[in-house]
């Protein structure tokens, strides 16, 4: 009978790696978090420290290490593949889609994802990290606004702050990859955005979003979706219908609205259309993203990552840009980062 297969990536890896593929495959955060938890408990620890501490069974002594992830910084600590590591590469490591890999190759980043500052399950570094490890050049973190209170959205002050956070996890990566300045700002009834104007001028891309009211009068709602498109802060228009199609949070109507002056007004002002690559959401429908293609727009696929693994979520937006035919010049994040900010600066 052979032995255990051996691992030499570590303990930190292996917790952050099950994470990972929990979130890809959209299980409950709560087994996630155990994961994570123990990740950060032991990382300022020495190799030496954690191998000692499952020499003496004293692992879950740890405030953050549980039975579960116990057993797998015992392994890996002493050289072997987890168990449960294994078991999940083989159930969730495949691929996520039948097509969209060559696009996918050709992304050179993400709009669109949310930290633990609003409602994302991970702080700004775990984000950045993973963008690094899925190859990105750069990762937009656009935390929500104010508004968006259920989701914690960012005050002007918060905003600020963690303008502050940003600068700093890129003085410290010091790398090819930059964590971009942005926000998911809010769409308010009447078209105008959910922010301060000096503030949303200070950030590198903006993301704006209908979160409320989703069913108001079609002729209502496409005035305000307008009002957004025109706005000069207004870099991408995200998930326009709003729609969930499925997922834990149940099914939504997509909103009612002229998709045709929508769209127009996308393209005549230069905003991108979103392709929103969350499973629960693959919004812009079919038949619009068809109209927004014939239109004129340019397009995001974007992951609207609220964990780190949902990152990965992006082969699931290419997949539908190839099917309905988008040149990848009009991705915008197939564009090199220079490109992309100046055309973001309007």
């Amino acid at each position: 009978m052979a032995g255990p297969e051996e691992y030499d990536a570590g303990p930190v890896a292996a917790l952050r790696r099950i994470a990972f593929l929990l979130e890809r495959a959209r299980e409950d955060s709560y087994k996630v978090k155990a994961f994570r938890g123990a990740a950060a408990a032991i990382l300022p620890l020495a190799p030496d420290d954690v191998l000692r501490a499952v020499e003496e069974g004293t692992l879950t002594d740890l405030p953050g290490v549980g039975a579960s992830s116990a057993k797998v910084i015992a392994a890996a600590a002493q050289g072997e593949v987890p168990e449960r590591l294994a078991a999940l590469e083989k159930q969730y490591a495949g691929p996520l889609t039948e097509g969209g890999a060559d696009l996918r190759a050709a992304l050179r980043g993400d709009l669109h994802s949310h930290s633990d500052w609003s409602d994302g399950g991970s702080p700004i570094e775990e984000m950045a990290m993973t963008a690094i490890e899925l190859g990105h050049d750069y990762l937009v973190l656009t935390d929500h606004s104010p508004r968006l209170k259920i989701a914690r959205g960012l005050s002007a002050e918060r905003l600020t702050r963690q303008l502050g956070v940003v600068d700093a996890v890129n003085e410290h990566l010091a790398g090819d990859f930059t964590l971009l300045k942005g926000i998911e700002v809010d769409i308010l009834d009447d078209g105008s955005l959910d922010q301060d104007d000096e503030l949303l001028g200070r950030l590198d891309v903006r993301v704006a979003s209908v979160h409320s009211k989703l069913a108001m009068d079609a002729a209502a709602m496409t005035t305000r979706m307008i009002g957004a498109a025109r706005n000069r802060r207004t870099n991408v228009l995200g998930h326009c219908t709003g729609r969930l199609v499925t997922g834990n949070r149940g099914t939504r109507a997509q909103s009612s609205f002229d998709a045709r002056a929508v769209f127009e007004a996308c393209a005549e002002h230069d905003v991108a259309v979103e392709i929103n690559a969350r499973p629960e959401r693959r919004d812009p429908p079919s038949d619009l993203l068809a109209l927004a293609r014939d239109v004129g727009c340019v397009f995001s696929i974007d992951s609207d990552a609220h964990a780190p693994g949902q990152l990965d979520f992006l082969v699931l937006g290419c997949e539908r840009a190839e099917e309905a035919g988008i040149e990848t010049s009009r991705i915008v994040n197939t564009w090199s980062q220079d490109r992309l900010l100046e055309w973001a600066r309007k």
